[in-house]
């Protein structure tokens, strides 16, 4: 690209239309690994369902993380992401749909295992696609673009557990139906455009030290970040009902569904704004900034209007931070030739706090309540608004 010139951009259909795939790993495993998995433990394990959980979780959560460090290097070692997203398609949902034939706790741990596997099969190429065909100019939108994915994640999972609908085997060949048809689109005709600046050699960004920060940085704020999603994911009830003993979970439900589709438009205007000014960072400092506030109003909060302004505040900026930060992580990975592999690393930020984080809330809580908690999340969310700020100064 000659000085002056147009920066090539990557057509509007293929954005659209790799955002409904991404969406579509949400539809995968959002509706499952949330309602459909626990039903179907306490279904077998009676009163034993919760520890059979946990040990599904773990598991899972680490063949979830490998598989995605694995298949990412697999389709960087091939040169190939398409065939990869399909095997994985099509592998996962097979295995999705005999989830019905289990008949013991130890069965629905072992091919939840192996589900892991053909679930990152598609999502690890999936998500290192984007990063081989979007350039910069793009990434704000991209990002923009992701956020439709938590939303559609909880869309499915409302509609496949509507009364009447489908039996419990059912669910799961419907997930497996609802993600096909989202995934499907951009492999048969996303037709994405070839821009060299993207798919060739990078141009140097910067010495090479300041691009290793740079990625540090990026790591260490989605982790602290995630870490307060994790928590307030396992525990947001129980700290609703200590205020108010009259919430029911379907509220709680709820505001979350609420904060998710209100992200969407939020996070296309963030997105929009970053690349017309070419400031890919700022809307990050921003949301980690409005994401601790939320949190130290929740520790404040006495009666249950604040607690869910509070929430409200953390909620839509964790969610428009996590879709932002997805695509703009893109921007700082050295080597197109191992994005694949460092994006599974990143990834490790998704699956590490969900292992960790029950256990050090169910340590914090019993001495210091919700308040100690929020103000310990409240500093994460701080930390990762400094790590950011100062590579946002940096650019």
């Amino acid at each position: 690209m000659t000085q002056g010139s147009v920066p090539a951009l990557q057509s509007r259909r293929f954005l659209w239309l790799y955002a409904l795939a991404v969406a579509g790993g949400s539809v995968a495993y959002v509706p499952f690994l949330t309602i459909l998995l626990p039903l179907r433990i306490t279904a077998m394990a009676a009163d034993q369902d919760v520890a059979w959980l946990a040990f599904a979780t773990f598991f899972g959560a680490i063949s979830a993380s490998l598989s995605n460090i694995g298949f990412g290097w697999a389709s960087d070692a091939t040169r190939r992401r398409v065939p990869w997203i399909a095997a994985g398609l099509l592998l996962s949902s097979l295995l999705l749909g005999a989830f019905g034939m289990t008949r013991s706790p130890w069965q629905v741990i072992a091919l939840l295992v192996a589900w892991q596997v053909g679930l990152n099969m598609m999502l690890a190429p999936l998500s290192a696609w984007a990063g081989d065909v979007v350039p910069d100019q793009q990434k704000g939108v991209l990002g923009g673009l992701l956020a439709f994915a938590p939303a559609a994640g909880a869309g499915a999972g409302v509609l496949v557990t509507l009364p009447g609908l489908a039996s419990a085997d059912v669910r799961l060949w419907l997930v497996a139906l609802l993600v096909f048809l989202c995934v499907m689109p951009v492999l048969l005709v996303g037709r994405p455009r070839r821009i060299t600046d993207v798919d060739g050699r990078p141009t140097e960004a910067g010495p090479r030290s300041r691009r290793r920060g740079e990625i540090v940085r990026m790591w260490l704020a989605r982790l602290l970040v995630q870490i307060s999603e994790a928590a307030l994911f396992a525990f947001l009830l129980f700290w609703f009902r200590a205020i108010d003993p009259a919430m029911t979970d379907a509220r709680v439900a709820q505001i979350f569904g609420l904060i998710l589709l209100g992200a969407v438009p939020l996070a296309l205007a963030a997105g929009r704004w970053a690349d017309r000014h070419d400031r890919p960072f700022a809307p990050l400092t921003l949301c980690a900034a409005g994401a601790g506030a939320g949190l130290l109003v929740m520790a404040s909060a006495k009666g249950l209007e604040v607690a869910i302004g509070g929430y409200v505040l953390f909620g839509l900026s964790a969610s428009v931070f996590l879709s932002l930060h997805s695509a703009q992580t893109l921007r700082v990975l050295p080597r197109p030739d191992h994005r694949g592999r460092d994006l599974g690393v990143f990834n490790l930020t998704n699956t590490g706090p969900s292992l960790v984080m029950p256990w050090l809330t169910l340590a914090l809580v019993p001495s210091f309540g919700f308040t100690g908690l929020f103000l310990a999340l409240a500093g994460c969310a701080l930390a990762a608004t400094i790590l950011l700020w100062r590579m946002r100064a940096a650019r």
